[in-house]
């Protein structure tokens, strides 16, 4: 496992990192996109469904270059540089784009500083 550096108590990140998706006792490894302009972290509405994420808490209306659109929103729980973070993660047809996971604001605030050079 990578060793990641501290500053200042927060964990430095870079801007895509590898993360493990817990499921039913099991761990995916998923590269996601670190996106400090997200307010909330997103997943990709396939692998939810390959992994059997939910059950769906809510639904908010999300805005994004696309436009504004009302997602559902699930509980899910991630492992990001060694650390285990339950959160809450929009789902979003992400088949188009590099990354099947965006980590927003919403996790990263709770200790991770981010190094673009990394």
């Amino acid at each position: 496992m990578r060793r990641y550096k501290v500053l200042d108590g927060r964990i430095v990140i870079g801007l895509a990192e590898r993360v493990h998706v817990h499921c039913n006792g099991t761990k995916k490894n998923v590269i996601s996109k670190i996106d400090t302009g997200a307010t909330k972290s997103s997943i990709d509405t396939n692998l939810a469904a390959e992994l059997k994420l939910g059950p769906v808490i809510k639904s908010k209306l999300i805005k994004s270059a696309h436009g504004s659109k009302l997602r559902p929103i699930i509980e899910a729980t991630i492992e990001l540089a060694g650390r285990k973070i339950k959160s809450e993660f929009t789902l979003a047809d992400r088949a188009h784009m590099k990354y099947r996971i965006l980590i927003g604001q919403n996790i990263l605030k709770d200790g991770f500083l981010i190094d673009p050079t990394k």
